[in-house]
């Protein structure tokens, strides 16, 4: 999945992002409110980290903007400001969920975790297909109980494809939520992952999970 830091402080962005991109995130930056907004309009996310406190434009701005503009991915507050108040102002700014620093990452992690599902109305925090399992906590997947070893990077693909089952998703799609701001759309590395990932999760089962929609993009369904 895709995330947009938004995040003055240099150190505690650079700290959380190389976390999240640990965690098989792509990760893009702003650092202040103006480049905030202007990354979350242009670019699709699937969850936003705001601190309050920014130049420019604060917190609080960016958030009511972003949903006065009808963007609706979750916006994770993430600040030094700890008042009942603050939160308060928070949430009620758009906010989905508020977390004061300094923090544990393993909270960060889950609470993201938490919130992808909750915006994709998922109940069971493990993804299924068929025989096919994925959980994103602990980033094991598995088919008929076995443990299929998968990259960071085919990782997060699958996932991707996982949360839009039986649904096509174009090549654009999977770019723009696995690939950060800096990737080359002009590459066939998406190509090359897809087929990879694809020989993986269907070589030796007679249900063939990963398709390939020609001239269109991809699908995870059950033939």
């Amino acid at each position: 999945m895709r995330i947009l830091i938004i995040e003055d402080e240099y150190r505690l962005s650079n700290v959380v992002k190389k976390g999240l991109v640990e965690e098989g995130f792509a990760v893009d930056q702003a650092f202040d409110g103006e480049e905030g907004i202007y990354l979350a309009e242009s670019e699709s996310y699937d969850l936003i980290i705001l601190d309050l406190m920014l130049p420019k434009v604060d917190g609080l701005k960016v958030c009511r903007e972003l949903r006065n503009k009808k963007l609706k991915m979750p916006i994770l507050i993430l600040t030094a400001k700890s008042k009942i108040e603050d939160k308060v102002k928070g949430l009620e700014s758009g906010a989905d969920d508020y977390l004061v620093k300094p923090f544990a990452f393993a909270e960060l992690k889950a609470r993201i975790q938490a919130l992808i599902r909750r915006s994709h109305n998922e109940a069971d925090p493990i993804l299924k297909l068929d025989d096919l399992e994925l959980d994103p906590a602990k980033h094991i997947v598995k088919r008929s109980k076995k443990i299929i070893p998968l990259t960071p990077k085919e990782f997060a693909i699958l996932e991707y494809l996982l949360r839009h089952k039986n649904t096509i998703v174009t090549r654009t799609q999977v770019t723009e939520h696995v690939w950060d701001y800096n990737f080359d759309a002009l590459s066939n590395v998406v190509d090359v992952f897809i087929t990879t990932l694809r020989r993986k999760i269907n070589t030796g089962f007679k249900n063939k999970l990963i398709q390939t929609i020609h001239g269109v993009g991809y699908k995870m369904t059950e033939r």
